[in-house]
């Protein structure tokens, strides 16, 4: 969504993950409040981190190279994983799932499917119907549309491109905010570092999938998982990161636009 309609990679998306999980660590192993509260928390921070991160580090740079956004959006990542040592440390959090649904074991016990990967899967499709029909139906959805499509134009038409734009961020952190407390849940560690991988495997699952497309990223995570898992029982586990990006390349050569993109002709 947001390299879509801002024409930006946000390399601090993966941190604001590693956020939403300290605020559902905080407020439910810490202070012991319910799951809900904490994702409810999680969600909260997230969305205003995203706003003000747009607000002050990208939204002066909507002219600039890209160059200099790119190098920003990095700074900003460090940022906050410097906050986040400062302010949890460096040692590694034991994270208590909020997941309570019981493991599905199929083939006599042979494959088992855990709650977590369940629940993320029903999530996601829930989130992905959500967007779709938020963008396809609501004003501001054909907003941004507008504003991904040309952003002068919609100016033009009376769009208020800066809160379009902000809009995107303050949507897209909040999904950063449930990603954080389901990745957490499955893998329940966390540290300052927690979001740097995650965030990159977000990049590669929106290219592989087709860049732009909601339906594109969704199927392009579930094949990079599928991909990781067969690679980490079959192949290695120490090589599975890098087979996952050989792919990407691979995809890219043979369709340069990922499985879901399509081609877009520009009149000059």
């Amino acid at each position: 969504m947001v390299y879509g309609i801002a024409k930006m990679l946000n390399f601090a998306h993966g941190d604001i993950i590693m956020v939403g999980g300290y605020m559902v660590f905080v407020t439910v192993s810490s202070m012991g409040l319910p799951p809900a509260v904490g994702i409810l928390v999680a969600v909260v921070v997230c969305t205003l981190l995203g706003m003000i991160i747009e607000f002050v580090a990208y939204r002066p740079l909507r002219g600039a190279s890209p160059l200099a956004v790119l190098i920003t959006a990095i700074g900003v990542s460090y940022l906050l994983q410097n906050i986040a040592l400062l302010m949890f440390g460096a040692n590694t959090k034991s994270f208590t799932s909020v997941v309570s649904v019981p493991s599905l074991k199929l083939a006599g016990g042979k494959l088992i499917i855990s709650g977590e990967t369940m629940v993320t899967i029903a999530a996601c499709i829930v989130i992905m119907i959500a967007l779709l029909t938020f963008i396809n139906k609501s004003k501001a959805g054909q907003a941004m549309l507008a504003v991904s499509e040309d952003r002068d134009a919609a100016t033009l038409m009376g769009i208020n491109v800066n809160g379009t734009i902000a809009l995107t961020f303050a949507i897209g952190s909040a999904l950063a905010a449930v990603a954080g407390v389901l990745l957490c849940s499955a893998y329940p560690t966390l540290t300052p570092y927690t979001g740097a991988m995650p965030g990159i495997k977000a990049f590669v699952a929106a290219v592989f999938g087709g860049i732009g497309s909601i339906p594109g990223a969704f199927l392009g995570g579930i094949l990079l998982g599928v991909i990781e898992s067969l690679s980490k029982a079959y192949i290695s586990s120490q090589l599975s990161d890098a087979i996952v990006f050989s792919v990407l390349i691979i995809v890219l050569l043979v369709k340069p636009t990922g499985i879901l993109g399509r081609k877009i002709s520009e009149k000059v």
